[in-house]
């Protein structure tokens, strides 16, 4: 494998008894950037954190993490790696920055070196207030926080995030931003686990779309959103207005079929340049007759990308292929 990549895999699989919870993923990750792997529920994705950090064995296919085989170099794996998961690992019986220096001292820090790691990271991550109190006091929001400043107390140089940002307010949400922002400025690599692809377009270098333990697609968030048309245009259809007409209209332009939601009375497609051609639209639209409620255009979203990538939504549960605990 590469010196120049901080995580390489190659054909990786794992069964875990009829699930193919992984079918030969292949990822390469450089030094100092954050790669994003996007996925709907049950793609495979926790399941490729786990076996980079060591914590799963694969069946086959080959894996090393800053230049150290996952399968018989773990040890030395998990001294250039931090984790957080997608659920908080803390004691809920001491405070935040107790756990913070505990994590420290586990991590062979003195104990003055950790109590100095500690503050620094709870002023870091807005905890500086609540550092003295205990964890079973924390807000969701402030678990999670205190859950990535632990990974992060023995400065790995490759930082893995199993959706650390799953169920945060905005406030807390841009704070991790923040902190994944400043972390990959100082040269640690990052590979982040989303189902949002907003976060994707704050966050990552490059993308990586799994889905039942296979790569279907990679390339930058402009990349990707490209697959699916860029720009649509969404047109609200007045009630006096005729639905079938708005549809026509928008069908000469678009450069795509529309698609028709007549509970709504929406009409939306793909229209390359969408910006520079609303006049014309409207143009169109009332030499039609048609009237709007509403007329705009958006970008992309997640499930664009997986309708059009997988047939289905990114937020459906795959109901015979889940993550493996």
């Amino acid at each position: 494998m590469s010196e120049t990549y901080a995580i390489e895999a190659e054909g990786l699989v794992k069964v875990f008894g009829r699930t193919r919870a992984l079918d030969g993923i292949d990822l390469q990750v450089k030094a100092g950037t954050i790669l994003g792997m996007l996925g709907p529920n049950g793609a495979g994705k926790t399941t490729t954190v786990r076996v980079l950090t060591t914590l799963l064995r694969p069946d086959l296919g080959t894996a090393r993490v800053a230049g150290y085989d996952v399968r018989t170099e773990a040890a030395q794996v998990r001294r250039e790696i931090g984790l957080t998961g997608q659920y908080a690992a803390l004691d809920e019986s001491l405070t935040g920055r107790a756990n913070l220096i505990m994590v420290g001292q586990l991590c062979r820090l003195s104990k003055k070196q950790a109590r100095q790691r500690a503050a620094e990271l709870l002023d870091e991550f807005d905890l500086a207030d609540a550092g003295d109190r205990g964890v079973k006091t924390y807000s969701g929001g402030m678990r999670r926080r205190l859950d990535l400043a632990a990974s992060l107390v023995a400065r790995p140089s490759i930082l893995f995030l199993d959706e650390p940002t799953t169920g945060l307010d905005p406030r807390s949400r841009m704070v991790t931003w923040d902190a994944v922002r400043a972390l990959t400025a100082a040269g640690t690599t990052v590979l982040l686990t989303t189902q949002h692809l907003d976060e994707a377009d704050q966050l990552a270098d490059l993308i990586t779309v799994v889905d039942r333990g296979r790569v279907i697609a990679e390339g930058t968030s402009a990349e990707l959103k490209a697959k699916v048309g860029g720009e649509r245009v969404l047109l609200t259809v007045a009630a006096e207005s005729d639905l079938a007409a708005a549809r026509n209209v928008l069908g000469r332009i678009a450069d795509g079929l529309p698609h028709v939601d007549p509970a709504a009375r929406t009409v939306e497609a793909p229209v390359v340049g969408g910006a520079r051609r609303m006049p014309e639209i409207v143009r169109e639209l009332d030499a039609a007759g048609v009237l709007l409620d509403d007329l705009g255009i958006r970008r992309p979203s997640l499930d664009d990308v997986f309708l059009t990538l997988t047939g289905r939504a990114a937020d459906d549960a795959a109901e015979n292929q889940k993550e493996v605990a």
